[in-house]
């Protein structure tokens, strides 16, 4: 009985006082969010990102359910991932993120909305690496065009370096959300790749273990933007 208990307070032990026992588990999940939010959104057979348009991305971002909720001030908190085209035109591993912003205005309520933003240049990559950017400030923001092809693009939309698109409720369209700001989830990447991990090693792919969930996310990219 006494060997027993004290195999018992051992197992206790190791799982209570091992650093990093559970570490990245809500982290993968979040990535299988985004996988599901990047699947659901490529199939749909008229309104989706343009083929052509994801395929041209410098970067793409995906951040599943972002919470909107205010009254006359508002303002959205979200968790994602953000994957770059590397030299050789693979996808980098993503680094995670996080999107904040808010609005004034008559609002009241709250909404779960899915967003994904496409980086049509490096510039805004770039901002992002260095940890925050805000969107329509440091880097021009459109909503996108949704189809098969990008021709549905205006003159104003082709100025802009990031498309981005929002579905709330099984709509899905390109929306302005100007003022938000996206900036680096240190504590996730930690989480995930190790202490110290920095955006720029992660997307230069000096990372040793990624979970599986992850890997997931950097692949459906790949399978998206096939040409």
């Amino acid at each position: 009985m006494k060997r027993c208990l004290a195999v018992f307070l051992a197992c206790v032990a190791v799982v209570v006082f091992t650093p990093g026992a559970r570490a990245g588990e809500e982290e993968s999940k979040r990535a299988e969010n985004a996988v599901r939010v990047l699947k659901e959104v490529m199939m749909a057979p008229d309104k989706r990102i343009p083929s052509d348009l994801m395929s041209n991305a410098s970067a793409i971002a995906v951040i599943p359910d972002v919470i909107k909720a205010g009254f006359v001030i508002g303002g959205r908190h979200g968790l994602g991932l953000i994957s770059v085209k590397t030299s050789d035109g693979t996808w980098s591993n993503p680094s995670f993120i996080s999107m904040t912003g808010g609005s004034i205005g008559f609002q009241a309520g709250v909404s779960s909305t899915d967003v994904i933003l496409v980086f049509r240049t490096e510039r805004g990559v770039d901002s992002i690496v260095h940890g925050k950017f805000t969107l329509g400030a440091d880097a021009s923001a459109a909503a996108g065009p949704v189809g098969r092809t990008a021709q549905a693009a205006t003159d104003a939309q082709l100025k802009a370096e990031i498309y981005s698109y929002s579905r709330t409720r099984g709509l899905f369209a390109g929306a302005a959300l100007d003022g938000s700001v996206i900036a680096i989830d240190n504590d996730a990447n930690q989480a995930v790749y190790g202490e110290g991990m920095t955006p720029r090693r992660i997307f230069a792919g000096g990372v040793n273990s990624v979970p599986n969930a992850v890997v997931d996310f950097r692949d459906r990219l790949e399978e998206y933007t096939a040409r």
